[in-house]
């Protein structure tokens, strides 16, 4: 069996991806679709387990860390969804207060890569907060498939709230200067974008890749905010220009990246759609835009 090579994988495997993903195409039709690059060695098997997420090899940040304190805690749902569960992580040698984060994840639920990215954050000085939406249905499941099937049941609206609870959280956290922001990928991302429509003191907001709020909810937004998009994801992208030119319209703060020749999701150090050179440009933007506006 051939070794199979990001270059080597057209587009369309990773647009395809993109569909099962975000559940467009059933696992099913994936496959069988999938099959007609299965060529030249390569198995439809060896293409689904490299376009899989590899969350073992790829934690930067471990949960034993001894440079933080990083444990889960709990917060009412507003909707009557019980509590939400939530990793919350903070710098173990911090002195004083600590501008806050909240991490949206994206359409599967607080799997291990978003829990990383949450520590990696509070690796920079912040106290971050990432909620599980799952948690109402029993927590993130252990496989994005089924993780992706269970948050696919609950109310987006509702969603939401439960975020919007976690920035809530955090604002009477006794290690909290009250200053917070938030950073969302894909389903995240768009959770950030209403974040900042819905919270009028949120003093930073940060999607990748994320679907953007109705035009008429721009001139609720206070947030000074930092976009994130990759070029080769038309579906999110195509939602961009009418939002630019609501922002504008209403003279609103903003900063738009665009990452030239990336995918969907390229943050996302798990999968191969990661581009590394685009992940940690985008990461220490992020990073110097939170220390601006948080600190």
């Amino acid at each position: 069996m051939s070794e199979i090579k990001k270059e080597d994988i057209k587009q369309e495997v990773f647009d395809l991806y993109d569909d099962y993903a975000h559940n467009r195409l059933e696992r099913r039709d994936f496959m069988q679709k999938l099959s007609t690059y299965a060529v030249g060695g390569i198995t439809i098997a060896s293409l689904m387990s490299f376009l899989m997420p590899d969350y073992h090899g790829a934690i930067q940040v471990p949960a034993n860390d001894p440079r933080l304190k990083s444990d889960y805690v709990t917060y009412e749902s507003p909707k009557g969804g019980g509590k939400i569960k939530a990793l919350l992580s903070e710098p173990a040698d911090a002195k004083g207060k600590l501008g806050g984060i909240v991490i949206v994840h994206e359409n599967r639920g607080l799997n291990p890569h978003i829990e990383d990215v949450a520590r990696r954050a509070a690796l920079a000085g912040f106290i971050s907060i990432a909620p599980d939406a799952l948690t109402p249905l029993g927590g993130y499941p252990g496989n994005d498939d089924d993780g992706r099937a269970m948050q696919s049941k609950r109310d987006r609206n509702e969603m939401l709230e439960d975020f919007i609870a976690a920035y809530d959280y955090l604002k009477s956290n006794k290690d909290c200067n009250g200053k917070i922001g938030v950073v969302g990928f894909c389903f995240g991302g768009g959770i950030a974008n209403l974040m900042a429509v819905r919270i009028p003191d949120l003093a930073a907001s940060v999607p990748f890749y994320g679907g953007q709020p109705p035009v008429e909810d721009v001139p609720k937004i206070k947030a000074p905010l930092l976009i994130q998009y990759a070029e080769l994801d038309t579906r999110v992208n195509e939602g961009w220009p009418a939002y630019e030119a609501a922002l504008k319209a209403n003279k609103k703060e903003y900063t738009a990246y665009v990452y030239p020749e990336v995918n969907h999701g390229f943050h996302n150090d798990t999968t191969p759609r990661y581009d590394k050179a685009a992940a940690e440009l985008a990461w220490k933007r992020t990073i110097d835009f939170f220390t601006e506006k948080l600190k």
